[in-house]
């Protein structure tokens, strides 16, 4: 294990041994938890803007063509008051 020392501002101090003592774990567990989680996010970001680089929009339109226009099936309808698809 290696030792961060960080300064964090007195609110999220607050909330961090809040959620300790709820859990019934160490506030490190907590920090530790809230720092892999917030690291994925952004691992995971960064892996979206990736594919969306390598992306070809002509294979989609492509393969979106094949999709036929036919009404949704019962309980995927837009909820009422949404805007309509724009047209394509």
């Amino acid at each position: 294990m290696t030792k961060i020392e960080a300064n964090v501002p007195d609110y999220l101090a607050r909330q961090a041994r809040a959620a300790a003592e709820r859990e019934h774990v160490p506030i490190d567990q907590i920090v530790a938890l809230a720092l892999s989680a917030q690291l994925a996010a952004w691992r995971g970001s960064d892996d979206m803007e990736a594919r969306a680089k390598r992306a070809n929009l002509a294979e989609f339109d492509r393969i979106m063509d094949k999709v036929p226009e036919v009404p949704p099936l019962p309980g995927d309808e837009l909820p009422p008051g949404y805007p309509p698809p724009l047209p394509g």
